[in-house]
């Protein structure tokens, strides 16, 4: 067996919907419905769809840009290392993402989806959880494994179209995603997949409509269409929450506020990062979103299954 019984007991096959079994002769995972047989690479089963062409071209295109070698480690790495303003807002971003789930958390099964190189996984292992991150690029998932592997956090690995997850209904305690929706040509679809795989909570990060992220992306401050190529799809708390509500979820602390860095830490970020600037920083972004946060660019969900 080269996956977890206890991943594989989650599992089903993205064609058909069966069961699996392990073929310790080739490695591989078999469908015993339709006999689609998956590759387990490195000990990461790859389950997305194994028939030529089907994957659209959107797809392809992600796929073949995430599974493209960093240009550095920070990809890995970050935080860890980064200046004390960018680990701070990157951690004000974890923590709205899981208000009123706090509790539920720890000791939950918790799939990410877009998961990337692991940052929100990390985040969600160090607050008690049991994590599963998936991702449609077996690239970026390589740097999981190795953020896992250097910081010491268990986090279990699969390649998944979040479109049509390869999991059963109800197999996960929390569904969640952050800044991965808005990379889908349908978010709506990938929306309905997390209420469906999960057990108890979903909890949705993204970039908000907002009339001052629109005037960001005139002035370049912000992107309309990213370097991988998909358009930025900003969702609104309105068509969340309702899809969620349709699904039987119900939101306990939706808001948005507002959030701005770059990838790459600048000169602005590592001089408020200095001991006498940091309390005035946070402080800063603490009262702008008091004020202003409801108008802010990015958008978090938090809801709970009642039936």
């Amino acid at each position: 067996m080269t996956i977890s019984p206890n991943l594989l007991e989650l599992l089903v096959c993205p064609r058909c919907g069966g069961v699996f079994e392990d073929d310790p002769d080739t490695g591989a995972l078999v469908c015993r419905a339709c006999g689609t047989r998956y590759p387990i690479p490195s000990d990461v089963p790859v389950l997305t769809s194994s028939i030529p062409g089907a994957a659209s071209a959107h797809k392809q295109q992600q796929i073949a840009f995430f599974d493209q070698d960093p240009r550095d480690d920070f990809g890995v790495t970050r935080p860890h290392g980064a200046p004390e303003l960018y680990q701070w807002l990157l951690a004000e971003k974890f923590r709205r993402s899981v208000l009123g789930l706090e509790d539920l958390v720890h000791g939950a099964t918790v799939l990410t989806i877009c998961a990337g190189s692991g940052l929100d996984a990390e985040f969600l292992a160090r607050a008690g959880a049991r994590v599963i991150a998936s991702d449609i690029s077996f690239g970026v998932l390589c740097q999981a494994r190795e953020r896992a592997r250097r910081y010491g956090v268990p986090i279990s690995l699969v390649v998944a179209d979040a479109e049509n997850l390869p999991f059963r209904d109800g197999s996960v305690d929390v569904a969640y995603v952050h800044d991965g929706l808005h990379h889908l040509e349908h978010p709506e679809l990938a929306l309905a997949e997390m209420a469906r795989v999960a057990r108890r909570a979903v909890s949705v990060s993204e970039p908000a409509t907002a009339l001052a992220t629109a005037a960001a992306v005139r002035l370049g401050w912000a992107e309309h269409r990213e370097e991988a190529g998909n358009v930025v799809r900003r969702l609104t708390l309105a068509e969340i929450v309702s899809t969620l509500a349709a699904h039987g979820f119900e939101p306990v602390a939706p808001h948005r506020y507002a959030m701005y860095y770059r990838h790459w830490p600048g000169r602005a970020v590592r001089l408020l990062s200095r001991r006498g600037l940091l309390p005035l920083a946070v402080g800063g972004f603490r009262l702008a979103n008091r004020v202003g946060g409801r108008f802010g660019n990015k958008l978090s969900v938090q809801a709970i299954r009642m039936r």
